[in-house]
């Protein structure tokens, strides 16, 4: 019963939209997605026996359109509506998940997905708009604790001598990080390694496995983890970007992918403002080449200070986007005679290269010739801010533009 779940308090309080609808014995079609351990299997099935429909029970890691079309075909035998569970939704392609949709209409099927990967990416809008998203959250310490107790209290009564310390499942729970079911399996491998005694916190903790972080590099947490990192280097939290950096190589991230970032964040949010940015990171993506792990994490972690505490400008990354965008838009502009080599007579014939001015024949390697396509306007692109290096290079633009009005005779 629901009376009986433990944590999400927005689906299970007296008033939460969820307990209204059990109490009002209904069920509707949705999505669960949240991290491993937090009751979406369990909060289907609460469903399912509060609106008195069948029950039924398929992982998309295993099942396909034929399961699918199983369960439909004792539904319609029947003439009911089945509740059908479906875990891991999001390893279903598209097209068996189109498989899904006109059960759903016609009321053959009421579809609870469960996933650990942000709907968004992996379901495909047909029928996520089917569907109502619930955001599951990670089991509190509080939580697991209660979930323990009554696991402990359900193993005595098998074993009397049974038993675990305050103190120790205290222990469990904050090593479960947030999942249930990993707190009910070690406890339960407790019960199995010595049914006969008092677990105290020391034997605990000598018994627990050392559990890999919750990652996929391919899924949610990768591109969060990663957007952390980015977002603290960007703004200059040097602190934090060790962190996110760390967090990723713990959780088995691959060194050279955060290499690679690292040396997109040196152009992106330094670019000219330090030079020595990009220069640092590939030295550290090369650190990395040579030594490996771990001496050769060390370099990572040495230029995502480094970058976190650079002056920064995206004046370069802002200058590349609006130069793309007018090469698009203008990709049919001559170049300019004037510009183009003559590599042979019938060129210089045709004016190529005529009136080009030789920087180096010119007082302070300044000349006055256009160069951009004769019928556009000249644009100004790259605009440094008045930060680190760049603040040298807005005056040597500044000057240079000076010198050439000069020379145009332009007031």
């Amino acid at each position: 019963m629901l009376d009986d779940f433990v944590g999400q308090h927005q689906l299970t309080e007296k008033d939460a939209w969820f307990t209204t609808m059990l109490r009002e014995g209904k069920a509707v079609s949705c999505i669960f997605w949240g991290p491993p351990g937090v009751g979406k299997t369990t909060l289907a099935m609460i469903m399912a026996e509060a609106a008195r429909l069948p029950f039924a029970q398929l992982s998309a890691v295993s099942a396909g359109k034929a399961e699918v079309q199983a369960v439909v075909q004792q539904a319609k035998s029947r003439n009911e509506t089945w509740l059908l569970f479906l875990d891991e939704i999001h390893r279903f392609n598209k097209a068996q998940q189109d498989v899904l949709l006109p059960y759903i209409e016609d009321g053959t099927l009421i579809l609870v997905g469960a996933t650990t990967e942000n709907p968004s990416f992996s379901l495909n809008n047909a029928l996520l708009s089917r569907c109502r998203l619930i955001v599951l959250e990670a089991l509190g310490e509080d939580e697991l604790m209660v979930i323990l107790q009554r696991a402990c209290k359900i193993l005595a009564q098998t074993s009397p001598r049974f038993a675990v310390q305050e103190v120790a499942l205290k222990l469990l729970a904050a090593d479960s990080q947030g999942d249930a079911r990993y707190a009910l399996n070690q406890l339960e491998a407790l019960y199995e390694a010595d049914a006969g005694q008092c677990w105290d916190e020391a034997q605990v903790r000598r018994h627990l496995a050392t559990r890999a972080a919750r990652y996929d590099r391919d899924g949610d947490a990768h591109y969060a983890l990663i957007s952390a990192l980015h977002k603290s280097v960007r703004d200059s939290d040097a602190d934090a970007a060790c962190y996110w950096l760390a967090r990723m190589l713990e959780a088995g991230e691959e060194p050279l992918y955060l290499a690679r970032r690292l040396i997109r964040m040196a152009t992106e949010d330094i670019g000219l403002a330090d030079p020595r940015a990009l220069s640092l990171a590939l030295d550290a993506h090369r650190m990395f080449e040579i030594l490996g792990s771990p001496e050769g994490e060390q370099g990572l972690f040495e230029v995502a200070v480094y970058l976190a505490l650079a002056p920064k400008s995206n004046a370069l990354y802002r200058a590349e986007t609006s130069a793309r965008r007018l090469a698009q838009a203008t990709a049919d502009a001559e170049v300019p005679l004037h510009l183009r080599n003559a590599p042979t007579r019938m060129m210089k014939e045709l004016g190529y290269g005529r009136d080009y001015q030789y920087a180096h024949d010119a007082p302070d390697a300044v000349v006055t010739q256009r160069h951009f396509p004769d019928d556009m306007d000249e644009v100004n692109l790259y605009c440094p801010v008045e930060r680190g290096f760049e603040r040298t290079l807005k005056e040597r633009m500044q000057w240079v533009a000076e010198r050439r009005h000069q020379a145009r005779g332009e007031a």
